[in-house]
This record gives structure tokens, C-alpha cells and sequence, in this order.
């Protein structure tokens, strides 16, 4: 039997007229109520009517490319499992969504791949952005020259002609985490920062946040070192050993990125794990097991299906019913948890 928009709007508490607006896309609701209301109807098995919007998709040609970076990263693989949730339903539709998926930072291949989604006629764009002034470029000149909307996630260009960005605000997760340090150490000691890939906007946003919320709230912490693991667990391991041996008094540590089995694990060999406060991100099962341990004192998360997910689903709505995205800034929540709310 055919699930119907009430049985959705009973599993979501909410109104059939709600449930329509989110499945048709027709606005006055919330991004996270609407994607919420998404998710259900895709995992009650809901079917919309394709027949009208099939044939319109085959006229249109609509195809959207999707560019992921840091791929080796277990977030990101969260991030495509968004993605691929809204390839399924954009091609439902007749339309094409094609992805790339790219190791570490690498400029050059992302803006090989735009060329050649260009080149084969796609229409839009999503991709994940390392900071480089020729992709900069390159992003702008896709949506003057071409008018091919660039979506960005997961972190951001400023500056550039990108249509929106959907992603968590990382400063203010960054500001977040310098408070959440400020609990812990009574505002006292000193902190240091381990982050990921040098070039990768969001993580650079972090620890911006966290160092400019620690110098005008927090005076009496004090930063003693910054460090880049470029997302390798062995290089987090090692700059642990090398903090704690340069900086016996060492208090917290703040982990912007990726690398928090390495800086975990060490920590706990040296028997660390107990004292040291540690601040790290994304939830992930790896980062929830030395949260339950009590190694990781909070997690910060930023919803990693939906910044897969959103984008190819903004760029829909965009080139088959002109719908332009209602915020430039598409930011996820920042949620804060700690062993006792894990769930």
C-alpha cells in the first residue's frame, strides 16, 4: 500500500500541509524540519508522483556534478552517504548526478573535474573547497562566464560568486570550543591546538574561532603551539609526545579536525587520558568511543548527512524550479555532547 502525506505527517508530528510544503518543496518551513520530513518519507518508502516531473527533467537535461575532497577522512564518508541519498532522488527524476571523490587537498583535480562536468554539459555544481586563489578564480568564473551555480559545503570560499554554502558555522564552533576549554580549566593553564590539513577553509575557521574567543574572553588561558596533523593519525600521535615533553603544564588540547585516534591513544599510554582536557569534533564511532571512555571531554558535531545531502538537493530545486536557496549561509547546528548524552 502506497504511503500517504498523512502517515508521514503522523511519523513527524507534524501537518499534512507541513509534509506537503517539505516534499514539494514549496518553502515557508524551517531547512531542518524540512529535512527532516525528507528523511522519514525516504525511510517510510514514500513514492511522489513522477510521471509530470519525469518528462520535464528529460527536456531540462538537468545534471549536477559533485566534487568531494579529503575522502580519506571518515567524516567525509558520512558526507557521501548525504550525497548519494540525493543522487538517488535527483536521478528518481530523470536527472544525473555524477561524483568525484579526491584524497587529501587537491586544488588542481577539483578544478580538472569542474572542467570536465563543464565540458560534458552539467549545469551545477557542489563541491567541498581547500583555500587556493585559483580555484577562487575558477569558482567565480563558472558563474559569470558559464552560469553554472557553485554550491560549497563543509567549508567555505567568502569572497567568491558561490551561490551558497551549507556546512557549520566553524568560527563559531571554534568559539564554542574556547568556552567549553574555559569550563574545564577554570580559565586558567595552557591550551594547544592540533588541526588537520593546512589548506582546508573550515578547520583554518576553527581554530581562528578558537583563538580569537580565548584572547578576548579568556586572558588568563594561554595558547602555547599550533600544529598540522594533515589528517594522519601517526603525525597526531607524535605532536602529542612532543607537546607534552615541551609543555609539561599542558591542560587542554583542542582538536580542530581529524587525528583524534592518534592524539587518544597516546594520551592514554602515557597516562594522560585522565587529566588532559580534550575538545574534538564530528560524531563519529571512532570519536564516541574515547568520549565514553572519558579520554574526549566533548564533542562538537555539525550534522555531516545533510551538508551531503543539501546541496545536490539546492541545485535541484534551483535548475528545475528556479528556486534560489533563502540564505547564502545554510549552517547546521552546533551540538554539543559529553559521555552523559550520548544517546
Amino acid at each position: 500500500m502506497a504511503v500517504t502525506l498523512q502517515q508521514i505527517a503522523e511519523a513527524a508530528g507534524v501537518s499534512r500541509g507541513t509534509v506537503d510544503r517539505a516534499l514539494n518543496n514549496r518553502g515557508r518551513i524551517r531547512p531542518e524540519v524540512e529535512e527532516r520530513i525528507k528523511r522519514i518519507a525516504r525511510e517510510m518508502g514514500y513514492q511522489p508522483s513522477r510521471a509530470g516531473r519525469a518528462l520535464a527533467m528529460a527536456k531540462r537535461k538537468i545534471r549536477i556534478g559533485v566534487i568531494l575532497q579529503y575522502m580519506e577522512t571518515p567524516f567525509m564518508q558520512q558526507v557521501l552517504k548525504g550525497v548519494l541519498e540525493a543522487k538517488e532522488e535527483v536521478e528518481s527524476f530523470g536527472g544525473t548526478v555524477k561524483i568525484y571523490e579526491i584524497e587529501g587537498v587537491e586544488p588542481e583535480k577539483v578544478m580538472a573535474a569542474m572542467e570536465e562536468l563543464r565540458e560534458k554539459g552539467f549545469n551545477g555544481i557542489a563541491l567541498t573547497p581547500s583555500e587556493d586563489q585559483l580555484l577562487r578564480a575558477r569558482i567565480d568564473q563558472y558563474q559569470e562566464e558559464y552560469g553554472i551555480p557553485i554550491v560549497t559545503f563543509n567549508a567555505d570560499l567568502e569572497d567568491t560568486k558561490r551561490l551558497c554554502i551549507v556546512g557549520q558555522d566553524t568560527f563559531q564552533a571554534g568559539r564554542t570550543a574556547a568556552g567549553l576549554m574555559w569550563e574545564m580549566t577554570g580559565g586558567n593553564g595552557q591550551v594547544a591546538i592540533i588541526s588537520g590539513q593546512v589548506a582546508n577553509p573550515g578547520l583554518i575557521s576553527r581554530q581562528k574561532g578558537f583563538t580569537t574567543e580565548i584572547k578576548e574572553s579568556f586572558p588568563g588561558i594561554e595558547i602555547v603551539d599550533i600544529r598540522y596533523s594533515y589528517d594522519d593519525e601517526w603525525v597526531a600521535s607524535k605532536i602529542v609526545e612532543e607537546f607534552l615533553e615541551l609543555y609539561p603544564e599542558l591542560t587542554g588540547i583542542y582538536i580542530t579536525g581529524h587525528g583524534v585516534k592518534g592524539v587518544c591513544q597516546t594520551l592514554q599510554k602515557l597516562g594522560k587520558d585522565k587529566t588532559m582536557h580534550v575538545i574534538a569534533n564530528d560524531f563519529l564511532e571512532e570519536n564516541l568511543k574515547w568520549l565514553k571512555e572519558g579520554t574526549i571531554n566533548f564533542l562538537i558535531g555539525q550534522d555531516a548527512a545533510v551538508q551531503g545531502h543539501s546541496p545536490v538537493i539546492i541545485l535541484f530545486q534551483l535548475l528545475f524550479d528556479s528556486k534560489a536557496p533563502e540564505k547564502e549561509y545554510q549552517y547546521t547546528d552546533i551540538v554539543i555532547r559529553t559521555k552523559y548524552n550520548m544517546g
